[in-house]
């Protein structure tokens, strides 16, 4: 039985078991809790007629199994994006027996005003207040029982990292109830409510959550209405809802969500205890010293240099030269050179795995000896940086900037996530509520957001020049952001849309966090980074053979030579760009270790290749989400783009005489 056909018959086994939803707002540690409850084995698809990506997996409880779904992060069971619309349809068409709300802890007014729409659907469903240790820190104790007895269901904190209160869940998944809280509005909205819940179908959500969802003016429910009743029907509950409107000044929506804003805020000041925060005043004061529109600036330069010290100095310059010249130049390498040429009889296998595009001298040198320090010590700087809470205080700090680009303040989430992996933030630019946000922050998530590992090695070869160069390199790409968000807001068209984000306090960093973080996105890098070195030099290795890397430099030597003013060997390193833009960037990196470079060629070679086509996997993202029309049109902006600029750069730099 192939593969294949295992997933066809686990999915057909998965319609039998009783299905459980996890459901929250964005960014509360839905999916790490989800992880800890399914353990590895998950399937992921898109949901039925969206590029939406639904996760389920199976989960054990007290010997009875059932289909655990991870859902979209919701705001509202109104959808203002195609993420909510799917989060709300697999409550309205699926029939879950449990509905399991994950929780931040430090936004329990928010929390509860998802709470009480869920409330209203009528679903049994739990309460799983995640993050209590942020709570904490920020100085908040939630009365757990008193907030129980108020909602009438049962209710569990976790600290998903530390796997803290994840037994607690499953046993209270056990012991499901329907809430108790019922939320009443003005008499107007309360008698067309029941007007209008007269005139529904039976459905897995109650009637009057579906009348509130009407009365809001939810026109993502005409699907489901046409489906399930006649269009007189409709036109009479419709007429409901615009009669209801016309005797009020104010838009029924707001009245429904202000009443709920109000009931959220009494229940918050019954339950939530303040206390003196731990860490003190230290902690807070760093997090609102931190978004000061003027004091900020100055801790984010400091963040920068720090940064740069430690990847591209320590990381880049110390490490790989250990690695490098000790353990492989000394050791690894004349080791396997002599074990080869003893063992593999045949010239042309030698020369594959020992020679100038050798697997070995070549591929785990650059893999390992080069781009893996580099690579380890921003892993570990980015997870400190996540793990402080300060990733978000970027977002707030750089989000007008961003508004002049005409994006919502949302795309630079995204772009944040592109610092680690470009393929990742592609999928992630879903959070974005209109096509036309989605489209540009993938344009500029392709053109001038280089991923983690190529930040890594770009760090490593300005560290060797100067700090003038690494302001012209970071103005360079900072520019053409600026300049093509501008132009792309123009020409892409469609509404803009407010931002609204959650800003966690900051906080120590847990050391245990970080280990965890770096060694997951170091397998990461073991398991799809390296492979594709060992790809790309094999493919160097063929064309050299072949006498086709030859060629390949002649034809590329008017752009490389002339307009870029490079060597014609760095046409290797953009052809590997191809493959993978980090690997592209090890090979300019070899080159200027070995004085092939002048500081003006490796300026120069760093921008173009910044600039230069994403990754392969990220191409095939683009294509996923986008569509092969819209990913052809990137690649043919970028690809002349990058080099123009590089051209324009080189010109500049010669002409007036820059010392690097």
């Amino acid at each position: 039985m192939d593969i294949q056909e295992r997933r066809q018959r686990h999915r057909g086994k998965d319609k039998h078991y009783k299905r459980i939803i996890l459901v929250g707002n964005p960014n509360v540690g839905k999916s790490v809790i989800f992880g800890l409850l399914t353990g590895k084995y998950v399937t992921v698809s898109n949901y039925p007629g969206t590029t939406v990506e639904i996760t389920h997996g199976n989960i054990a409880l007290n010997g009875k199994r059932y289909l655990l779904t991870d859902t979209p992060g919701v705001n509202s069971l109104i959808p203002m994006s195609e993420d909510e619309k799917v989060t709300r349809d697999i409550l309205l068409k699926e029939r879950p027996s449990l509905l399991v709300q994950v929780a931040d802890s430090k936004s329990l007014k928010r929390t509860l005003l998802l709470t009480l729409q869920i409330a209203e659907t009528g679903l049994p469903m739990i309460l799983d207040l995640n993050m209590e240790d942020e709570a904490r820190d920020k100085g908040m104790i939630i009365n757990i029982q008193k907030l129980r007895e108020i909602l009438g269901i049962e209710i569990v904190t976790t600290i998903a990292p530390q796997k803290k209160g994840i037994k607690e869940l499953k046993n209270s998944m056990l012991m499901p109830s329907k809430p108790l809280t019922e939320l009443r509005y003005t008499p107007l909205i309360e008698g067309y409510i029941e007007k209008i819940s007269l005139l529904l179908p039976e459905a897995h959500l109650s009637r009057r959550s579906l009348a509130l969802m009407i009365l809001s003016g939810d026109e993502s429910l005409r699907e489901w209405l046409f489906g399930n009743l006649s269009p007189e029907v409709i036109r009479e509950i419709e007429g409901f809802r615009d009669e209801c409107q016309s005797k009020t000044n104010e838009a029924v929506s707001s009245v429904i969500n202000r009443k709920r804003i109000e009931f959220a805020d009494e229940i918050a000041k019954q339950v939530i205890q303040n206390i003196v925060p731990e860490g003190g005043w230290l902690f807070p004061f760093i997090g609102r010293f931190s978004m000061h529109p003027v004091w900020g600036i100055p801790l984010f330069l400091l963040v920068l240099f720090g940064l740069y010290e430690f990847v591209g100095v320590f990381g880049a310059g110390t490490l790989v030269a250990f690695f490098e010249k000790t353990i492989f130049g000394n050791y690894i390498n004349p080791m396997a050179t002599k074990v080869v040429n003893l063992l593999v009889p045949l010239d042309i296998f030698r020369e594959m795995l020992v020679g100038q595009y050798g697997l070995i001298t070549v591929a785990v040198t650059y893999a390992i000896a080069i781009i893996f320090p580099i690579t380890v010590t921003f892993f570990i700087a980015f997870a400190i940086l996540e793990d402080t809470g300060y990733l978000p205080r970027l977002a707030i700090m750089s989000n007008r900037v961003f508004n002049l680009m005409g994006l919502n303040g949302k795309a630079v989430l995204p772009m944040i996530l592109g610092l680690g992996c470009g393929t990742m933030a592609v999928m992630t630019a879903r959070i974005l509520e209109t096509r036309r946000d989605r489209i540009i922050i993938t344009f500029l998530l392709a053109l001038a957001i280089p991923c983690s590992a190529q930040i890594g090695v770009v760090l490593g070869m300005l560290s060797a020049l100067s700090f003038k160069a690494t302001i012209i390199w970071a103005g360079t790409i900072s520019l053409t952001l600026l300049v093509s968000g501008f132009l792309a807001s123009k020409i892409v068209k469609g509404e803009r849309t407010d931002f609204f984000l959650e800003i966690p306090p900051i906080r120590k960093p847990d050391a245990m966090n970080i280990i965890i973080k770096t060694v997951g996105r170091v397998e990461w890098y073991l398991k799809e980074a390296v492979p594709l070195f060992l790809l790309g030099t094999f493919i160097l290795f063929l064309l050299h053979k072949l006498d086709l890397l030859v060629l390949l430099e002649k034809a590329a030597s008017p752009v490389v030579v002339n307009l870029l003013g490079l060597p014609a060997k760095t046409t290797e390193s953009f052809i590997l760009g191809f493959l993978r833009r980090d690997y592209g960037a090890a090979g300019l990196f070899a080159m200027a270790e070995k004085g092939l470079l002048t500081p003006v060629q490796s300026l120069v070679s760093l921008v173009t290749i910044t600039l230069f086509i994403p990754c392969l996997a990220n191409v095939f993202m683009i294509v996923k989400e986008r569509g092969v029309k819209m990913a052809l049109g990137m690649v043919a902006i970028v690809f002349p783009l990058a080099f123009l600029e590089g051209g324009a750069l080189n010109w500049l730099l010669t002409v007036f005489h820059v010392r690097l």
